[in-house]
């Protein structure tokens, strides 16, 4: 039986949510083929890093908002 058969035999016995995981990582794997897709992807990931790094300070900032609202030090 070559690897192929063994894959696909493995992946005919998975529970339909696994099967989803597979074809996720399947796409991923077609995208790092395409050195185009895959500069898109790494850009749109480092762009999604950035993002993400300024969310704890928004929610502290936001949170000290708050507490202030409720302490009546700031108003609407």
């Amino acid at each position: 039986m070559t690897a192929y058969e063994t894959a696909i035999s493995k992946l005919q016995r998975l529970p339909e949510p696994l099967v989803q995981e597979v074809n996720d990582f399947i796409e991923f794997l077609l995208v790092k083929q395409d050195e185009t897709r895959w500069q898109l992807w790494t850009h749109f990931r480092e762009n999604a890093d950035l993002t993400e790094s300024d969310l704890p300070d928004y929610l502290h900032s936001l949170e000290s908002y708050e507490d202030s609202l409720v302490r009546g030090e700031a108003r609407w």
